[in-house]
Parts: C-alpha cells; sequence; structure tokens
C-alpha cells in the first residue's frame, strides 16, 4: 500500500502549480522540478568554479587528488 502526505501551500501557489503539471500526477511533477533544480543548482556551480579557476588551478587539483587517492587506504 502506498502511503500519501498533504503539503500545504496557498492556493495561487496550486493553481500555478497545477496549470505546468498539466496531466501527471502529482509525485511525479514535484520529482521533475526537484531534480530539475538540483541539475540547475549543480551547472551553476560548475560555471562559478569555471569563472574562479584558471588552467593553472586546475591542473594543481586534479595533482593533488592524484596524489592524495595514491595515498589513501582504508584501515
Amino acid at each position: 500500500m502506498r502511503k500519501y502526505a498533504t503539503i500545504s501551500v496557498l492556493r495561487k501557489v496550486k493553481e500555478i502549480l497545477e496549470k505546468e503539471k498539466k496531466n501527471r500526477d502529482w509525485s511525479e511533477f514535484l520529482l521533475e522540478l526537484y531534480k530539475e533544480a538540483k541539475t540547475a543548482r549543480a551547472r551553476t556551480a560548475f560555471e562559478e568554479l569555471r569563472r574562479l579557476l584558471n588552467e593553472n588551478d586546475l591542473e594543481e587539483i586534479l595533482r593533488a587528488s592524484r596524489e592524495f587517492r595514491k595515498g589513501f587506504r582504508l584501515g
């Protein structure tokens, strides 16, 4: 048996979301919104890093990462 929950939102918000939702169920629609928002935030963060870091910075990060992995051991 599936479990459902109620989320309280302003009527205006629900009206706006229902127009965007179209014929999808709420779970599918909200998960899609969540995934899109998460992807957009990651893309924005990546672009910000690209703007801040130059080629030498990226090479140094790669070198340090490889060195860390080489020396890392569990236990």
